[in-house]
């Protein structure tokens, strides 16, 4: 196998904790393994990845700082006055801070000059159009190019953006390679003149990493949450509405970013509801491995699945799927009493297994050649 000169060019990576985040790490790992030169680029910070770096085979560059304040890799972004002001006028109409990491991805992919193949990780989308802005000048420099998207941008149900947008996402749709979905549905959110490029690759985990605690039935029915919520969409308000009335003890665990969707009802459940931050993949798989039940709640949109199913289904612990409307409350019911008869269940989960994913990357590149 001829190795490649990969170039991974993503917001955040390594120790950043999130889904896109993810995808730049663990692809990158798994590519290395297979016997590429990977190098990443991202806001770093000013993490120190020596160690690292030996230890996995990454070459890990620094897209630079952030003037606006786009968040790197040690959560840092300019706090200032004037950055502020600037974000809250212009976030929607310029896509800022997002917009300034244009110029960075340009600038980066200067430096490499040659490239056998570039993966560009979204979200932002501006990461794609700063890969489109340079190789619309440069198309002899990068041999494969693709663009790897969790969420859509323009068709974004969570999300809308002005229509003027659109001319970047057909830009940058027009010069790659392949568009990246991670799943069938989600093609329903690209212009339908790139239907031809788009190919699904999930999100992918590393499965012998996983370590789960040795699980045994709490004393009271405990269950958790990870993730993010949004108001309308995957909105948990009914849920903890349903909750609060139950007069018998329980312990609702919930991971995620501070949301006043739940600071409404920590005076309603008391120590029932406990809210905690963001952890380390590895240690939030074990600590919900303690959990009798997860809960997903399911998007109101078919075009986006969210990437912690699978870690859910890593941890073996049923999974009670959902709806922001809640009309599962017998379901909730019998999951309380032990009867898992109606979990959720993840198939063909290998297809998430991290070695098959970075083999569907390089046969997007081999099938080119």
């Amino acid at each position: 196998m001829t190795s490649l000169k990969i170039i991974i060019i993503s917001r955040n990576c390594y120790p950043t904790v999130g889904p896109r985040a993810h995808r730049s790490t663990e692809l990158a790992k798994k590519l290395v393994r297979m016997g590429h030169k990977v190098t990443i680029y991202a806001l770093l910070g000013n993490f120190n990845y020596d160690n690292y770096s030996k230890e996995t085979g990454i070459t890990f560059k620094t897209l630079g700082v952030s003037k606006l304040g786009v968040k790197d890799n040690t959560n840092y972004y300019n706090r200032s006055f004037l950055a502020k002001g600037i974000r809250r006028l212009f976030s929607k109409l310029l896509e800022v801070p997002n917009i300034e990491l244009i110029p960075m991805v340009k600038k980066a992919l200067k430096k490499e000059c040659e490239i056998d193949y570039l993966i560009t990780i979204a979200q932002p989308h501006t990461i794609h159009w700063g890969a489109a802005s340079y190789i619309s000048k440069y198309n002899n420099k990068i041999k494969f190019w693709v663009a790897d998207c969790g969420d859509p941008f323009m068709k974004n149900p969570f999300d809308s953006h002005p229509i003027y947008f659109a001319k970047f996402e057909k830009k940058w749709g027009k010069l790659c390679n392949h568009i990246i979905v991670p799943i069938e549905e989600a093609k329903k959110a690209y212009y339908k003149e790139f239907k031809g490029k788009i190919e699904i690759i999930p999100q992918g985990f590393d499965f012998e990493d996983v370590k789960l605690h040795d699980y045994s039935p709490n004393s009271k029915p405990v269950f958790s949450y990870s993730g993010i919520v949004y108001e309308n969409h995957r909105d948990p308000s009914l849920f903890l509405d349903y909750l609060s009335e139950l007069d018998y003890d329980f312990k609702f665990i919930v991971y995620t970013k501070p949301n006043k969707l739940f600071d409404a009802y920590k005076g309603k459940l008391g120590s029932k509801l406990e809210i905690r931050s963001y952890i380390p993949r590895e240690e939030l798989l074990y600590e919900l491995s303690k959990m009798d039940f997860l809960i997903n709640i399911k998007n109101s949109s078919g075009v986006q699945q969210p990437s912690k199913l699978i870690d859910y289904a890593l941890t073996d612990r049923p999974i009670l799927e959902i709806t922001s409307s809640f009309l599962e409350a017998s379901k909730f019911n019998d999951f309380i009493n032990g009867d898992y008869g109606n979990k959720l269940i993840i198939k063909n989960i290998e297809n998430y297994n991290i070695a098959n994913v970075a083999k569907k990357f390089i046969e997007l590149y081999n099938k080119s050649s």
